[in-house]
C-alpha cells in the first residue's frame, strides 16, 4: 500500500471524505520550533492532501498530514476548506520546478514537492477540483430561481386568499426577492498564479498521464540509486558475519558471489528501467502528438 492510499484510508475515509491527491513536500523556508533543542531537525514527513466530503453539498479540503519518524501511522495537523484557500502560486510558469506556494486566509506556506512531476500533479488536480468546486457553488447559490421561490409563494397564497391583503403581500415578497439578489455576493475563486497553461488547459488527462510516467520512472531511479548506496554497507556486514564460519578463502569466494549476484540483479534493474524509460517515452510522444491534433 502506498502513502496516498494509507493516508485515505486512515485519516480520510473515518471522516466520510474521499482523498482526490496528495503530495510529499519540505519547506523552502524551515520554521524554527520552539519544543526542538538548538541544532535539531524535526523527523517527520509532511503531506498536502486534497480531499473532498461525501456528503452533499460536496465540500473540498486542503489538509496537512504528518508522519512523524519511527511510526507508520499518519496524522491530521491542520485543515482548510477551499474558501479559505486564496491563492495558489507556481512560482514559474516557463518550466516544470518542484515549489510552489499555499495562500490562505490565516497562513502562507511556500513549499518544495519531491520533483517537479508531482507538483505539476497536485496543482493540475486541485485546480480542476476548484473549478468544478466554484462551477458547483454559482448553480446552487444565487440563481434567481431560487430566490423567485418566495414570489411564487406569495403568488400562490395570493390566489389561495384573494380577500385577504394580496396586493401588500404580493409587493412584499416582490421586495424579498430583489432584496436577496441585490444582498447575493458571489464567492471569491481560489486564484492560480504562475502556473503553466499545459496544468489548466483542455489535455489535461494526457498531461496527467505523462506526469505519472514521470513519477514512477523517477521513483525507480531513486530505488535503484539507494540499491547502490547500500550494497557495499550490505556486503561487510555479510563478511563480518561469516569470518567466524570458514576460511579466509571461502570468505572471499562468499563474497565474489555475493557481489556477482548483486551485479546481476542490478544490471536487470537497470535494463528494465531503461526498457521502461523508452517505453514511457514513446508514450508521452505519443500521448502528446494526440494532445495536438485534438487541440486543434
Amino acid at each position: 500500500m502506498n502513502s496516498q492510499s494509507a493516508i485515505n484510508k486512515e485519516i480520510f475515509v473515518p471522516r466520510d471524505e474521499r482523498l482526490l491527491v496528495s503530495v510529499e513536500v519540505w519547506r523552502r523556508k524551515r520554521k524554527k520550533m520552539s519544543f526542538l533543542p538548538p541544532g535539531a531537525k524535526g523527523d517527520y514527513a509532511t503531506f498536502i492532501c486534497v480531499s473532498v466530503s461525501n456528503t452533499i453539498p460536496h465540500q473540498l479540503f486542503i489538509t496537512k498530514v504528518k508522519q512523524f519518524g519511527g511510526s507508520s501511522s499518519f496524522v491530521r495537523r491542520s485543515q482548510w476548506t477551499v474558501e479559505q484557500l486564496r491563492q495558489v502560486n507556481g512560482i514559474n510558469a516557463s518550466k516544470d520546478s518542484p515549489e510552489f506556494d499555499l495562500v490562505f486566509d490565516n497562513a502562507f506556506d511556500q513549499w518544495v514537492a519531491r520533483s517537479s512531476a508531482e507538483k505539476c500533479i497536485f496543482i493540475q488536480i486541485l485546480y480542476h477540483a476548484c473549478q468544478t468546486y466554484w462551477e458547483g457553488k454559482a448553480g446552487n447559490l444565487g440563481k434567481p430561481a431560487k430566490l423567485m421561490k418566495v414570489g411564487q409563494q406569495g403568488r400562490a397564497t395570493q390566489y389561495a386568499h384573494p380577500e385577504v391583503g394580496a396586493g401588500p403581500s404580493n409587493s412584499s415578497a416582490s421586495r424579498t426577492t430583489k432584496a436577496r439578489r441585490k444582498s447575493y455576493v458571489p464567492p471569491r475563486e481560489t486564484e492560480f498564479i504562475n502556473c503553466q497553461s499545459k496544468l489548466t488547459g483542455d489535455a489535461c488527462t494526457m498531461n496527467l498521464v505523462i506526469y505519472r510516467c514521470k513519477v514512477f520512472l523517477n521513483r525507480m531511479k531513486n530505488m535503484i540509486v539507494a540499491n547502490q548506496n547500500r550494497s557495499p554497507g550490505q556486503v561487510k556486514a555479510t563478511t563480518r558475519q561469516r569470518v567466524t564460519g570458514g576460511t579466509l578463502g571461502n570468505v572471499a569466494k562468499r563474497v565474489n558471489v555475493t557481489l556477482g549476484q548483486r551485479g546481476d540483479r542490478l544490471t536487470q534493474a537497470e535494463d528494465k528501467t531503461v526498457e521502461l524509460m523508452h517505453k514511457a517515452q514513446q508514450f508521452a510522444d505519443t500521448a502528446h502528438k494526440l494532445a495536438l491534433k485534438y487541440s486543434k
